[in-house]
């Protein structure tokens, strides 16, 4: 399924994304795993909110490995992805409730995200971790890679 819901009714506010997202502070890291309080990956926080929100995942990821250095005829596995589930919008200014993408490398693929969470935060699985707000500094500013609504969030 793509970003399109068959009911505005599902759609959740920014409010309710955040207040999800939070509600999975503390949870450990653990690579390829979506599971609230278990553990997760940046990806598995990002999923899980989703599935929280709208009451399903709209697609399973194929195994990767944590680093996201596959070699994939998609060059950028995680940036496909978004651009499939969640809406794209110009990085001019976060908002809260949008997914952020980065590159960690400035030249390199794709392979981290997070959830705003405030003016100047964000949430993400800390890898060797856990789910953890941090400051949306210009190290992480200057590194993202695309920003994304989730579909309908108003």
């Amino acid at each position: 399924m793509t970003h399109q819901l068959e009911t505005k009714a599902l759609a959740p506010t920014r409010a309710h994304i955040v207040e999800t997202a939070r509600s999975w502070l503390g949870t450990p890291y653990l690579h390829q795993a979506s599971a609230l309080g278990a553990g997760c990956d940046c990806l598995g926080l990002v999923r899980g909110v989703y599935r929280m929100a709208y009451g399903f995942e709209p697609e399973l990821p194929p195994p990767y490995s944590p680093d996201w250095n596959e070699r994939h005829a998609l060059r950028e596995p995680l940036l496909s992805a978004a651009r499939r589930h969640l809406i794209q919008v110009e990085p001019i200014m976060t908002m809260p409730a949008e997914v952020l993408v980065f590159r960690i490398e400035k030249n390199g693929p794709a392979k981290h995200c997070g959830i705003v969470s405030g003016d100047d935060t964000f949430i993400h699985a800390y890898a060797g971790r856990m789910v953890i707000e941090s400051w949306l500094n210009r190290w992480w500013l200057d590194r993202i890679a695309g920003v994304f609504d989730f579909p309908g969030v108003t």
